[in-house]
């Protein structure tokens, strides 16, 4: 049967005669053959996203798209025909189609921006979205029409636009009140400024006038000393432009002069070099002819000793090449010989060479390995810790037991010594305990405990080294 499609609808033609899809709008439709009507006037969808800026704040966003196929595209209505032709374009399976990608465009973009760049770039934020959208519906052949985002929305719980709309208008009424005292003021102080420039523009148009009509006369005076000037110099222009093309003409001259000789003196020239290559050309040939004469008679002479002696020659050649062959052959016999010693040695080379270069393989990847777990260990410990990495390394240190080889070398490092140790307190030589005894040993420990924080201070100050957390910590004093 023959049908024909509406203005806005296509026929999709499959079936027998056709490889793929055929697009129409009107044809025969043949038997085996398969015809499906579809419409590509726009629609319009509307939503409400629910997205979060950079800050975490949740906002909705109403927006109406108006999509439909694109019409001055034939691979466009391809793919339209192919993906949504199936379905309804009212269904709902286009619409959660639209909108999924609508929404994820809309979140992913919203999630890069603050709320302020969203609020007070709305156009921008608008053309952004438009074209994420636009570039994910060009693999479904949809053309965004239209494109309406209306006013942000808060989210039940979170107003925050609520209250940026109540500070501005706190803001304005403030600045009101603000711009009402300022024109009272400004009211008061213009009265008073008047009356103080209506006498001060009296004074000085009287003495404008008088430096008006001064100037005048000199400007009248001045014009016609301009154009005195200007009458001098056009004049002393065209005497120089008159000596310029006087000079031209001039060299122009010298140059044609000079070009008439120079060909006068070449054509001479070339006659004379004409003349010596004929005269050459006929020496020459009366060389080639004396030459030709002598190799006549010497040739009858060289030919039979020629003869005589390549017969000779031949023989002994002959003799010299049967026992260079047999040479040959023996050599040959040897390299191949050799050749498949040099083979086999190669091919046993090869197998030791591949056997090392399989161990060295796999070692390496074991270490690499051995390498990857070291790393996720590392790694889940410093997660373990928060992320401190000083605690780490201790953790490291007491669990390789590095303290423990420590007071080993240092135990080690100490036999056989007889060191002398000396104690010292911070108070004076005369201090005494509640005896009146003498410092005790338990005063001088004390007194070097009371001396490690002034030296780690001090060591942090100079080197910028912290002691270990086990040690303790230092506490920034208060500036005086």
């Amino acid at each position: 049967m023959y049908k024909v499609a509406s203005p806005s609808e296509y026929l999709v033609i499959t079936g027998v005669g056709i490889q793929d899809i055929k697009l129409a709008k009107k044809a025969w439709i043949l038997p085996g053959q398969s015809c499906t009507v579809f419409d590509i006037s726009p629609v319009n969808y509307t939503f409400e996203v629910q997205a979060m800026s950079a800050e975490k704040l949740p906002f909705v966003l109403p927006a109406v798209f108006t999509i439909g196929a694109r019409a001055d595209d034939e691979a466009s209505l391809l793919k339209y025909a192919k993906l949504i032709t199936p379905h309804d374009k009212l269904s709902s399976h286009v619409k959660e189609l639209v909108q999924g990608i609508i929404e994820g465009e809309t979140r992913v973009l919203a999630a890069s921006m603050t709320m302020e760049e969203i609020f007070r770039g709305t156009k921008e934020f608008k053309q952004k979205v438009f074209e994420k959208v636009q570039l994910e519906l060009n693999q479904f052949g949809l053309l965004i029409y239209n494109a309406n985002v209306k006013q942000l929305v808060d989210v039940p719980g979170h107003e925050y636009f609520s209250y940026l709309g109540q500070k501005t208008q706190m803001e304005a009424a403030n600045q009101a009140k603000i711009d009402v005292a300022e024109a009272k003021m400004k009211g008061e102080i213009g009265a008073k400024l008047r009356e103080g420039q209506t006498l001060q523009n009296a004074a000085k148009i009287d003495a404008e006038t008088r430096i008006i009509s001064t100037q005048r006369q000199g400007e009248g005076k001045k014009e016609e000393i301009k154009v005195k000037t200007d009458l001098r110099i056009y004049e002393n222009q065209k005497e120089a432009d008159v000596a310029e093309a006087n000079a031209e003409l001039a060299a122009k001259k010298a140059g044609w002069t000079q070009q008439a000789q120079m060909a006068e003196v070449e054509s001479a020239k070339a006659v004379a070099v004409r003349e010596a290559e004929l005269q050459r050309e006929v020496e020459r040939m009366n060389a080639l002819t004396r030459t030709e004469k002598l190799r006549a008679e010497l040739l009858s002479k060289a030919s039979v000793e020629y003869e005589t002696r390549v017969q000779e020659a031949n023989w002994e050649l002959y003799k010299k090449q049967k026992a260079a062959e047999a040479v040959l052959y023996e050599k040959e016999k040897e390299a191949e010989a050799q050749k498949a010693i040099a083979e086999a040695s190669l091919y046993a080379r090869q197998q030791v060479a591949d056997a090392e270069l399989y161990a060295k393989k796999k070692e390496a990847e074991g270490i690499m390995v051995l390498a990857q777990a070291q790393a996720v260990y590392l790694r889940t410990l410093l997660e373990a810790l928060g992320g401190n990495y000083s605690a780490l390394r201790d953790y490291m240190m007491i669990n390789g037991g590095m303290f423990q080889q420590l007071a080993k070398i240092n135990a080690e490092g100490l036999q056989g010594l007889q060191p002398k140790i000396s104690v010292w307190t911070g108070g004076s030589v005369g201090e005494a305990d509640g005896d009146g005894n003498g410092c005790s040993a338990m005063k001088e420990v004390a007194g070097v405990y009371r001396m490690l924080p002034p030296l780690l201070a001090t060591v942090h100050e100079q080197t910028g080294m912290l002691p270990p957390p086990w040690m303790g910590t230092l506490i920034s004093k208060p500036e005086k």
